[in-house]
């Protein structure tokens, strides 16, 4: 082995050291929770196979507030979802709930200086100017942007079914993904991407595309990223990052290691490029600014020109912003959307009823075509206007019920700054068995937001809080949304005789979106959820209008029929179970028709 390689595997070994002895100091927690599984993946592992149901039992067992351990005797960790402590971690104590360095450093690594790799007056600064940016009005005025893609999606698809009617099996996961990607690159970046009908190999858009499942197998290397992030200069970051990626490491997760190198360099090259070309466009006084088109990149190069130098952000910061909003539109919207088809397929009738809604929306508009013309022509003025798409009653309540049972991120991780004592609403056991209605957490815990439980709360949502009912928010008040919301606990609509859905004598989650924690709360709440829902909406609409889906029917060779199985990992992965499929492949196979008349009827 050369010496410098050796040098540079010993550096990454002492690197580990001094993380896991800060990890080795940290006084026990006295709460009860599940014995530890294994002594090397702790509950993680048992977390990750047994996926949304024992996350959700463990809440139900032990309540909202857990102790389980974390993997490679990281310690013990909390896992939390009660209400109140929410309240506590997201909005009221934030400053002293921060994400953790593991968190923050691997995004700066990958992503640069946005917002989700950025704490404290840092994040006040980049979120103040960012806020207005996802406001209502842009989002208007970005729809059309999307609505072809959607439109073109449609078309693709539909051209790949028989001309008699009959259906096809097509994975839809991949024209999703796709679809999701150009709408971030052209609403967000203004960037020219069309991976729908490209020919050509465009290696920006793919590498976007390439990040989310690559962070997903990256779970358990990310402390050690952390660790060398906060312990080396950027030379020997380099360096060590030369010595570890080299060929003669056969090892699969070198090989993950040199392909995350290889994406996140091009990804950088890719976002360079388009950030120097929008700026060039504004700061060229013979170009009219209003005619480079509408999208995010240039609403925040705008607001950001006319800020202040004191709240200015540097040109770092806002590449920084463009590498993540891309990737947490990308990757929230498709699988969101995945999600969304895949339980209609499940759900004929609320497929039909949902097919409905829209048509009925579409024949009300000014220029109404008869049926026919719908169905035989795939023209631009069927397209929905904002405030119709974003307030069609089943719509709504169909992308509501799929994020708050389905949240793309399931959980979130936050570090305790000092040690505080965090009050609960429902009492919990301490290890002896004692009641709690207050846990005491020691500094630099690790408390992990269960969003899956906190949305699945029997307490909070009702007894029938795990099933997919999206009727239940069509009477609700529950659907008032807020871009950053300075909430109290039990903060509820007053003078309303129409219950608010996620509200139980006056408790609520502390979320941004319709009382869920699925896009959290407070300054660190997902400033891009109104994009996220504009484009699913989008997406959706244009689809199940035209389009109808089910569940595979076909056996395969072997006589096996495909079953559709959604893994937890760092998002939710769809694959295909075993015999039919190899169970790790991300797929969704659905059987995809022409709409009849009859598909309309509920």
């Amino acid at each position: 082995m050369p010496l410098s390689q050796a040098c540079g595997i010993g550096i990454l070994l002492v690197a580990l050291w001094k993380f896991f002895a800060e990890l080795l100091r940290k006084p026990a927690i006295d709460l009860n929770g599940p014995k530890k599984d294994h002594w090397l993946t702790g509950n993680f592992s048992t977390m990750f196979k047994g996926g949304i149901d024992y996350c959700v039992e463990l809440a139900e067992q032990y309540g909202g507030a857990v102790k389980i351990f974390g993997p490679l005797d990281t310690g013990e960790i909390i896992l939390l979802s009660d209400p109140l402590a929410l309240y506590h971690v997201v909005v009221k104590d934030q400053h002293i709930f921060e994400e953790p360095d593991l968190f923050v450093v691997t995004n700066k690594a990958m992503f640069g200086e946005g917002l989700i790799a950025t704490v404290g007056e840092h994040h006040r600064r980049q979120r103040k100017l960012l806020n207005p940016v996802f406001s209502t009005s842009n989002m208007r005025a970005l729809l059309p942007t999307l609505q072809p893609i959607a439109r073109k999606l449609t078309s693709i698809l539909l051209a790949k079914l028989p001309d008699d009617g009959s259906h096809k099996e097509i994975d839809i996961l991949p024209w999703l993904s796709r679809s999701a990607l150009d709408g971030v690159c052209q609403a967000i970046l203004g960037y020219p991407s069309d991976t729908l009908e490209a020919t050509e190999h465009d290696e920006y858009p793919e590498a976007l595309r390439m990040m989310g499942p690559l962070i997903s197998r990256f779970l358990y290397f990310r402390p050690s990223v952390a660790t060398v992030m906060r312990n080396f200069s950027p030379y020997w970051r380099m360096k060590l990052v030369d010595w570890i990626t080299a060929p003669w490491i056969p090892t699969e997760i070198m090989k993950d290691v040199r392909e995350m190198r290889r994406i996140t360099e091009i990804m950088n090259r890719g976002s360079k490029k388009a950030f120097a070309e929008k700026k060039a466009a504004l700061e060229d006084l013979a170009t009219s600014f209003s005619s480079q088109g509408k999208d995010m990149m240039n609403i925040m190069l705008k607001a950001n020109s006319a800020s202040s130098s004191s709240e200015r952000l540097a040109d770092t910061e806002l590449l920084g912003q463009m590498n993540v909003m891309v990737f947490a539109g990308l990757d929230t919207t498709t699988s969101a959307l995945s999600r969304c088809i895949y339980l209609l397929a499940k759900n004929p009738l609320a497929q039909a009823r949902l097919r409905s809604e829209i048509r009925d929306a579409t024949r009300s508009m000014p220029l109404s075509q008869d049926d026919s013309s719908l169905f035989e022509h795939d023209n631009a003025s069927l397209h929905l206007s904002y405030d119709t798409l974003i307030n069609l009653p089943f719509l709504d309540g169909v992308v509501r019920e799929t994020l708050r049972l389905y949240p793309p991120f399931p959980h979130m991780a936050r570090v305790v700054k000092k040690a505080t004592t965090l009050p609960l609403h429902f009492p919990v056991r301490s290890s002896s068995g004692a009641e709690l209605s207050a846990i005491a957490i020691p500094e630099n815990t690790i408390v992990l937001i269960s969003i899956l439980a906190a949305n699945r709360n029997r307490a909070i949502w009702g007894d029938d809080a795990n099933e997919w009912k999206p009727e239940r928010w069509l009477s609700s008040i529950g659907r008032k949304d807020e871009q950053e919301m300075d909430v109290t606990f039990d903060s509820v609509e007053a003078g309303s005789s129409v219950p608010a859905l996620g509200v139980k004598d006056g408790v609520r989650f502390p979320g941004v979106y319709s009382n869920m924690m699925t896009f959290l709360g407070g300054s660190r709440s997902c400033i891009g959820f109104k994009f996220a829902e504009m484009e699913i909406k989008e997406i959706l609409a244009a689809l199940i209008l035209r389009l109808h889906f089910a569940l595979p029917t076909d056996p395969d060779a072997n006589g096996y029929i495909k079953e559709i199985q959604w893994k937890l990992k760092a998002f939710h992965t769809p694959v295909v179970k075993s015999p039919a499929g190899d169970g790790v492949t991300p797929q969704v196979p659905l059987n995809v028709r022409m709409v009849r008349e009859d598909d309309f009827a509920w």
